[in-house]
């Protein structure tokens, strides 16, 4: 293991911003794996930081590919934000993963991403651990945006229960997943159970997924179970249920509960009165794909995602 200092930035009033990679085996660019790049993405950093251990255990008992190299980056610039509890950058709450392929003449996430994208660019697979925008819990998934380069037969050697396709919105041209896809590298977006705690079991599949997915590519010899054979959905198979109300939310079913059509999912409550304002039922059969984990709900937010139909049950 080759522990190097890939981007420094210099800052004024505090020591200089450093990104560092781990690189095991040497050779041709075979695999690139990414975690925090927001300053609430600690699930992420764990699951690199587990992931550097695992691969100095592999390197140290020659079971890495000749000629081939893994970089694993466990936290490309999510430092500062992740020191002052933001999930954006915390001097103009710009997001890093809205800057991709960065330019090193530009704002400061400009030229983070910049620096990331040059060292990460030019590998034949990369892996990125990311979170989505609502706070909440997942079903463990791969993702993948409709480009044109995706392939879901890649992605279903990680053995996780599904792989969810999208076609890239405006603001998707500018995240990592995307710039990589167009360097013809094949992308994958690894999502856990958690984002801003360490949730240890869904942390330890997504490091056997990880694993799972370089032994079957050649680059590692790992022995693990076979995994999932995943559901392929697209986003459209994704049902939003929302809060019909604000108030104390408490969820009664959890990511990977199977519920029927008019079952009881959720409950809104009255913050003074503890009265019951609304009772939340499920829209139609399936699968929880995501629940909303905030005490407090706004109006009309976001609090499941449910899979229309039992997709691999």
């Amino acid at each position: 293991m080759i522990r190097e200092l890939l981007f420094s930035l210099k800052a004024p009033y505090r020591d200089p911003l450093e990104i560092t990679g781990f690189r095991f085996g040497k050779g041709e660019k075979a695999c690139c794996i990414v975690g925090a790049i927001r300053g609430n993405e600690i699930q992420q950093q764990y699951v690199c930081s587990q992931l550097v251990k695992a691969l100095r255990v592999l390197e140290g008992k020659g079971l890495i590919a000749q000629d081939h190299e893994i970089l694993v980056i466990p936290s490309a610039g999510a430092a500062y934000s992740m020191n002052t509890g933001s999930r954006f950058w915390a001097v103009d709450h710009t997001d890093i993963n809205r800057m991709f392929p960065g330019y090193d003449g530009g704002e400061t996430t400009q030229r983070l991403a910049d620096g990331i994208f040059r060292q990460v660019r030019d590998y034949s697979y990369g892996v990125q651990f990311a979170s989505f925008y609502l706070p909440g819990d997942f079903v463990p998934h791969v993702r993948m945006m409709e480009t044109g380069y995706q392939s879901t037969s890649l992605a279903n050697l990680f053995g996780l229960p599904y792989v969810v396709i999208r076609p890239p919105r405006p603001y998707d041209t500018a995240t990592l997943n995307y710039n990589w896809q167009l360097w013809h590298t094949n992308a994958f977006s690894v999502y856990t159970s958690a984002t801003d705690r360490i949730d240890e079991p869904s942390a330890r599949q997504a490091v056997d997924s990880v694993l799972r997915f370089l032994n079957r590519i050649g680059l590692v010899r790992y022995l693990c179970h076979n995994g999932y054979i995943a559901s392929v959905i697209h986003e459209d198979d994704l049902v939003s249920v929302h809060s019909p109300t604000g108030g104390v939310y408490r969820a009664l079913r959890s990511p990977g509960d199977e519920v029927a059509r008019g079952s009881h999912i959720a409950e809104i409550s009255d913050p003074y009165t503890g009265e019951i304002l609304a009772r939340v039922n499920a829209p139609t059969d399936g699968v929880i794909f995501f629940c909303c984990h905030q005490p407090l709900v706004m109006e009309h937010a976001i609090i499941y995602k449910i899979i229309k139909q039992a997709h691999g049950y």
